[in-house]
């Protein structure tokens, strides 16, 4: 069985674009990740997978990523004829594009494959006018199940009232958000999690994006400063949260023979993709590991590692806490302890297991059909020795979790993934 290798990989700058349509992003993406091989054009692509959420809501469904490129294939920057999937897993969209990608390299469907993920998410007005707002928190309800709404609800009522905390369905609050408070406060209620834990992950992650040219937000923040900005569900405040902002990434991963045909130059910044796993959520207990969990392990397997020799991750912090949870998920300190884990500063520069060093997704931006492969352009970065004063030393084996959409008291979905520099 041949190896995947990805020879290309590009993000956007994550923000408020206002000015930018999805065509335009698209574009932007697309030859961002060509221009990062040296290609002049696509011709030996032969499939892509397109990822997704939200388009609908600005009035295209269906086609989207046809769409979006068809003035490329117009201009001869895309191949015409090429087979283009389009993928919508929530928050997992872009994992899942990848997924799609390797799988066709490993199937010998192709020799080289895209993976890409755009995503406009804020919309003009929105910072004065609440129904514009409101308009843009409903969105984020494709994520969760709809044809059961009583059930999710039941189910985070019941949590609320365990962990002490409280569920607000009102206007002006996103669902997501919610949800995330809720898991964070009956961890604290569970194990002793203080919120303090949850703002050290949040300024670690604030910090290591001063150093990253495509986050959103880009200055250094402290322990006390997180504590003490808005409340926004507790025990989460605004700088726990992901912002709202638009932005694409890519991937472009080929074969070993395709690899070998490839100048020296290329071929020096190949990264193998050593393992994917993608698991499905279920309404679980409250101590009951979750889909990452098992998700992890999987990967893990199929890697033939364990999770000590991983040296640096991208985890999906929708919000700070989730950092603190998926340190336990993923093996790198045991369940219940992830709190005390970061706070002793073993997730940021000089600890076991540097995370996020991108900034995560509470300061890098998450843009949510994109996220899952703007972690993996930060750890192919980090994997060729390329980021800079965020440079985790002799970097060899990374792990990217992405987790999308959510079913009871997890994700709906979560990918995880594992490089390794040859």
């Amino acid at each position: 069985m041949t190896n995947v290798w990805i020879i290309g990989a590009h993000s956007t700058a994550f923000a408020r674009r206002p000015e930018d349509s999805l065509k335009s992003l698209a574009r932007e993406t697309y030859t961002g990740v060509l221009a990062d091989v040296g290609m002049a054009d696509g011709t030996d692509i032969g499939s892509a997978w397109f990822g997704n959420c939200l388009m609908h809501t600005w009035g295209q469904g269906g086609v989207r990523g046809q769409t979006c490129f068809i003035e490329l294939v117009d201009e001869g920057l895309f191949p015409e004829r090429v087979p283009m999937t389009n993928v919508e897993g929530a928050c997992a969209t872009a994992s899942m594009a990848l997924q799609g990608a390797v799988k066709d390299i490993l199937s010998g469907e192709t020799e080289v494959s895209l993976a890409i993920g755009v995503e406009k998410i804020y919309r003009p007005g929105a910072d004065k006018d609440p129904a514009v707002r409101q308009v843009m928190f409903d969105s984020y309800y494709s994520g969760v199940d709809n044809f059961n709404l009583d059930r999710l609800f039941d189910e985070y009522d019941r949590a609320a009232q365990f962990a002490g905390c409280s569920f607000d369905k009102g206007e002006g609050h996103t669902i997501f958000m919610e949800t995330y408070g809720i898991q964070a406060a009956l961890h604290m209620k569970l194990f002793g999690t203080t919120q303090r834990q949850i703002a050290h992950a949040a300024a670690k992650n604030h910090t290591y994006a001063v150093d990253n040219p495509k986050a959103q937000y880009r200055f250094p923040m402290t322990t006390d400063e997180v504590l003490n900005d808005r409340p926004i569900s507790f025990p989460l405040t605004r700088s726990m949260c992901a912002p709202i902002g638009d932005g694409g990434a890519a991937a472009i991963v080929c074969s070993d023979d395709y690899l070998k045909s490839l100048p020296e130059s290329v071929r020096s910044r190949a990264i193998r993709v050593a393992a994917t796993a993608l698991t499905g959520g279920k309404y679980r207990a409250y101590d009951e590991p979750s889909l990452s969990h098992h998700a992890a392990r999987r990967a893990y397997e199929r890697a033939g590692i364990k999770p000590a020799d991983i040296d640096v991750a991208e985890v999906h912090d929708a919000t700070a806490f989730c950092e603190i949870y998926q340190t336990e998920m993923l093996g790198f300190c045991p369940i219940g302890s992830g709190g005390a884990f970061v706070e002793a500063g073993e997730t940021g520069p000089g600890g076991s297991i540097p995370i996020n060093t991108s900034g995560g997704l509470v300061s890098k931006g998450h843009p949510v059909g994109a996220t899952g492969l703007s972690m993996i352009y930060e750890l192919v970065v980090q994997l060729r020795g390329e980021a800079g004063a965020r440079q985790v030393p002799n970097a060899r084996l990374a792990l990217a979790e992405n987790g999308g959409g959510v079913i009871g008291l997890e994700e709906a979905a979560c990918a995880v993934t594992i490089l390794e520099r040859p």
